[in-house]
């Protein structure tokens, strides 16, 4: 089995492919200006940009792990997540309140995924 790294940085790589799992760094807002919705949006369309990229899609989705910054804010969260999220294929989801690196991100989402 070989093991795939994509966009590559000193830090880190955004996703690494190994047995057909695709396992993506923890994704986050570039835009702080915007609410929970909005940042919640913009998080998942890097995550279907991702994925989409690694040969899959959020239909495949084996585990969601997402941290907020505040969990009173998780009925935001929800909103934008149940207008993403793939009809019949919500995944394995975990929610927690966490201190994010930047005080101006309000959510951080890492997902695992099956390819197509």
């Amino acid at each position: 089995m070989s093991l795939q790294r994509f966009h590559v940085g000193q830090r880190l790589s955004e996703t690494a492919i190994f047995n057909q799992v695709i396992y993506l760094a923890g994704q986050i807002p570039e835009d702080t200006s915007k609410d929970i919705i909005g940042q919640t949006a913009e998080v998942l369309g890097h995550v279907d940009r991702l994925l989409a990229e690694a040969g899959s899609d959020k239909s495949r989705i084996l585990m969601c792990q997402i941290f907020l910054s505040d969990i009173q804010q998780i009925d935001g969260m929800n909103q934008a997540w149940d207008a993403w999220v793939a009809a019949g294929n919500a995944p394995p989801r975990a929610t927690v309140q966490a201190a994010l690196v930047n005080p101006a991100w309000l959510i951080e989402v890492v997902v695992t995924a099956a390819q197509n």
